[in-house]
């Protein structure tokens, strides 16, 4: 297909965060904004947004809830009619809430994400990456994006909830749909159907055969003030789960498994010296942050010297925080023993993710169960490797050799 879009003449004052090549990489266009003299660019596209770029401005935005609320999470605007009929309303609580309500809206599921609560799913999670390891070892190559990463999530969250796992396909499919391919309006309404209708049959069929020990059983149990939860936000929830859960972690495992491939040296270097994993993990999460986020100004103000107007939406884009100098020594050098490392990968303020814990063990389990299995591998080409961008930045194809 024919790229029909514009060029960007000016990145400061009509980026393109669909662009083929914005999309493959993003951080020279983060860098050139974030040291210009305006490091918060503007455009007109897509119905206009702010992308600030600098560490202090993006977790600033971040913690001023009041102003920059979370009503729209998307970098691209609501699809029309998406909040009509009994479910249209249905978000992605937590992170699409802001307070009051946001409060119970977090504290309800944190205890699901506690350290504690996700070590369970470690040998499990280490299992699955054995079998899927299993079906290509023999072969020399691999898609480490599309035949190993890609599948992590999906069954770890459908295991979380006590849906089937044969349904990978479609909740990969519906993922997709939602955020990858998120300009396609027609597709994202086709995917929104088929999750709250999806989650709709799961909650109907917990009413008719109540379970034990089963997330979604325990959010329709769960009561705040004496009542139990409204359905929009038990299905909000489990939409928050499929689709947050899923496509963000299967960015960062493939953007590390890319990384690895390119770097024998930190192979050798977590092989030799197991202790670094912990900081290891975090430094691969701060250099390829998969996640930018929107908000929506409910008042006009004027942020560093922005005149930004109520409904405008400002992109707090994670991975150009991550990577700026002024916080980070040698931003885009990945140091597997960083030692000081605020990175905002999981955001910042109320909104942080709540599922950080889950997904960092994902993540590290599936490195540590490939390199242990295939410790040396590389890029059968470099040029082949294909990226998603736009909401969640990483890598969709990505063929090595071994």
């Amino acid at each position: 297909m024919t790229d029909t879009r514009k060029p960007v003449e000016d990145i400061l004052t009509d980026y393109d965060i669909f662009d083929p090549e914005f999309v493959k990489d993003p951080y020279s266009a983060f860098s050139e904004i974030r040291e210009s003299g305006c490091p918060i660019a503007h455009t007109e596209r897509y119905a206009g947004s702010w992308l600030p770029t600098r560490y202090d401005d993006v977790v600033a935005i971040a913690q001023e809830y009041e102003t920059f609320t979370s009503q729209s999470i998307l970098v691209l605007p609501p699809i029309p009619g998406q909040n009509e009929g009994q479910y249209g309303g249905v978000k992605a609580p937590p992170i699409s809430s802001d307070p009051p309500e946001h409060h119970w809206h977090r504290r309800l599921i944190l205890p699901v994400f506690a350290p504690q609560a996700v070590a369970k799913y470690e040998q499990g999670t280490k299992d699955l990456c054995n079998s899927l390891i299993d079906e290509f070892i023999d072969k020399g190559t691999a898609d480490v994006a599309g035949d190993y990463a890609q599948h992590i999530p999906v069954r770890v969250i459908a295991t979380l909830l006590g849906v089937p796992l044969e349904m990978e396909s479609d909740f990969t499919a519906w993922v997709r749909a939602a955020l990858e391919n998120i300009t396609d309006v027609e597709g994202r309404k086709w995917a929104r159907q088929n999750i709250i209708q999806f989650f709709l049959a799961q909650v109907e069929d917990r009413k008719n055969n109540p379970r034990e020990n089963d997330f979604i059983s325990e959010l329709m149990n769960t009561e705040v003030e004496g009542k139990k939860v409204p359905l929009d936000y038990v299905l909000g929830v489990c939409n928050l789960m499929l689709v947050a859960g899923v496509d963000t972690t299967w960015s960062a495992i493939g953007s590390c498994m890319w990384h690895m491939a390119q770097h024998p040296e930190h192979r050798k270097a977590l092989r030799d010296n197991p202790e670094l994993w912990p900081t290891a993990i975090e430094e691969l999460l701060r250099v390829y942050a998969p996640v930018t986020m929107a908000r929506v100004l409910s008042k006009d103000a004027e942020f560093q010297g922005c005149p930004m107007k109520a409904g405008d939406r400002v992109l707090m884009a994670f991975p150009a925080a991550n990577r700026d100098p002024r916080q980070f020594e040698n931003p885009d050098e990945v140091i597997l023993d960083r030692e000081h490392n605020r990175h905002v990968a999981f955001g910042s303020g109320i909104h942080r993710c709540a599922g950080s814990n889950l997904a960092r063990l994902e993540v590290r389990v599936a490195l540590q169960t490939f390199l242990a299995r295939i410790p040396e591998f590389e890029l059968v080409n470099p040029d082949d490797v294909t990226w998603a961008g736009g909401q969640v930045h990483g890598p969709r194809r990505c063929m090595v050799k071994f």
